[in-house]
């Protein structure tokens, strides 16, 4: 009768697993990196854009200014939040979502000679918030 010796035949294959399973690990992490920073830039971009408009027709009124700012937020493929129009100064806050992810960025825009009659500074812009 022969005596089977145990050695380690078969590790590669548990290395294998475990480096598959790390590989994974490392591309799922990747991946949700990614959906927050474009999470953030759309968020951006919307909401830039969006204070634009508001801007740009402050003068027919804030209800026109914030109707166009709407409409600019949802082109970009996102929501506006809040919405604030006082003389030719339009200050904005877009959410823009992308899987389980939601950015809020607020921006303001108007004439360059305004910029000086901001009544509150603009924060840091918020980051995204897992919901």
């Amino acid at each position: 009768m022969r005596r089977r010796r145990w050695g380690d035949e078969g590790s590669a294959t548990v290395w294998a697993v475990f480096a598959a399973i790390a590989l994974c690990t490392v591309f799922a992490v990747v991946i949700a990196m990614a959906q927050v920073v474009v999470t953030r830039h759309r968020a951006g971009a919307a909401a830039d854009l969006s204070a634009l408009a508001a801007a740009d027709t402050a003068l027919r009124g804030a209800s026109a200014a914030c109707r166009a700012a709407r409409e600019v937020a949802a082109a970009q493929d996102a929501h506006l939040v809040r919405c604030t129009v006082r003389g030719d100064i339009a200050d904005v806050t877009a959410r823009a979502r992308t899987g389980p992810f939601a950015s809020d960025i607020r921006a303001r825009a108007g004439p360059p000679a305004a910029a000086g009659r901001a009544a509150e500074p603009i924060p840091e812009r918020s980051g995204p918030v897992r919901q």
